[in-house]
């Protein structure tokens, strides 16, 4: 029997302490997990992982990496013991060539940018989950063509999911405005929208945009959306809003999908609880 045409997804995790949260982003989160086909396995591009090689882990039990500092003991207690899937390295390195994907049998791990939205999306933990790193020397326009070769797995029920912010810049945080944006964030937020919507196949053009450099002082929380937008414009369509919203004027919470089909009312705007302020400030590495 055939495996169903999976979704695809980029959700915006924002901070470790989504993961013990229930706000309007998580819940949106649940939603989609929710209406989705059982995978095969999930396939994580997730911001965290930023080496300068391309690499996919390939290890039976995943370690759960609890990459940050200063949070609650609780956040460092939270386990999440998906297996992984061995095999999937070499179809994800089938599909990807002629790039190269190296397998990593045992450094790597999941790290937080995929457990703290996956407790959410799939809390039983019993789907084999597999990390793909971003390989940071590469330029932009090769993570949104791998993303389009990446479309192919989900013919082989294999749901792909980046991880990371479409707006992402700490050093600007105002602790003082949990839910609102800065100017700029509201600009490169609705011109990524745009893009995603209608042409995700020039979603690198973003990088050229005049609040970019706001946006993004560094790269590696934008570079899962390119991720989805490859597969969007293998698709043949755009990319769907999931759940939108701000942070502390200098974060985007939006998150999209492709090919779900979650209920209309998943894409929330509105009227639920804010995310927790309980971020450290001297966190850099969210």
């Amino acid at each position: 029997m055939a495996s169903p045409l999976m979704p695809a997804a980029f959700l915006g995790h924002g901070s470790p302490m989504n993961a013990l949260e229930r706000n309007r982003y998580t819940e949106a989160w649940r939603t989609f997990g929710a209406s989705v086909p059982r995978p095969r396995a999930i396939l994580v591009v997730s911001a965290h992982w930023y080496v300068n090689v391309t690499a996919v882990t390939a290890m039976p039990r995943p370690r759960t990496i609890h990459d940050f500092f200063g949070f609650p003991q609780a956040l460092f207690d939270v386990q999440y013991p998906a297996p992984g899937l061995p095999e999937l390295a070499d179809e994800v390195a089938e599909v990807a060539k002629p790039d190269f994907v190296g397998a990593d049998p045992d450094v790597w791990g999941l790290d937080h940018g995929t457990w703290s939205v996956l407790v959410h999306a799939f809390p039983d933990a019993d789907i084999p989950v597999v990390q793909l790193s971003i390989n940071a020397s590469k330029p932009a326009q090769f993570h949104i063509e791998l993303g389009a070769r990446l479309a192919a797995l989900r013919e082989r029920g294999i749901l792909v999911l980046g991880s990371g912010n479409v707006v992402h810049n700490l050093r600007a945080i105002d602790w003082k405005q949990p839910d609102a944006a800065f100017d700029w964030n509201d600009r490169f937020d609705a011109a990524a929208k745009q893009m995603l919507a209608e042409r995700p196949g020039d979603a690198v053009a973003l990088m050229r945009h005049a609040d970019f450099a706001a946006a993004a002082p560094t790269d590696e929380h934008f570079l899962p959306l390119l991720y989805l937008a490859g597969i969007a414009a293998a698709s043949g369509k755009g990319a769907d809003v999931l759940v939108e919203g701000p942070a502390y004027g200098s974060l985007s919470m939006t998150s999209y999908t492709v090919g779900a089909k979650c209920p209309p009312d998943s894409a929330i705007t509105a009227g639920a609880a804010p995310l927790s302020a309980d971020v450290p400030p001297d966190q850099t590495n969210l």
